[in-house]
């Protein structure tokens, strides 16, 4: 034993010291997968995550509009300005304009205004 060797008694076999290592670490598995699940996420989890992308395309959707009607205002601003020469005032003012039909159409996807075929039809 002063060799470094050990005795056929210290000496265990290592397979069956793998095998309760992943014996072991199967039940931990199992054990944190319990811990982590819900019994109330399983019954949400389809309709949690059909919501979470019907929002984000929504929210995409009105910014989309934002954007839009800003940009399409500051362009024809631009043009008006370069094209009889008033520059800044043309950009100003259909700045202005994109602006507040970007945030009429932005209440309108958001369904707070009606559109307008919805308010022109008889009561």
């Amino acid at each position: 034993m002063a060799d470094g060797t050990r005795g056929d008694k210290d000496h265990k076999n290592p397979s069956d010291d793998e095998a309760a290592l992943s014996a072991r670490l199967e039940r931990l598995g199992e054990r944190i997968a319990s811990a982590n699940r819900h019994p109330e996420d399983d019954a949400r989890s389809d309709g949690k995550a059909a919501n979470s992308a019907s929002a984000y395309a929504r929210g995409f959707r009105m910014s989309t509009e934002l954007v839009a009607g800003v940009l399409v205002g500051g362009g024809l601003g631009w043009l008006l300005d370069r094209w009889l020469g008033i520059s800044p005032w043309g950009l100003i003012v259909f700045l202005l304009l994109g602006f507040a039909a970007g945030v009429l159409n932005v209440m309108r996807a958001a369904g707070v205004v009606s559109e307008q075929s919805d308010r022109l039809k008889p009561k």
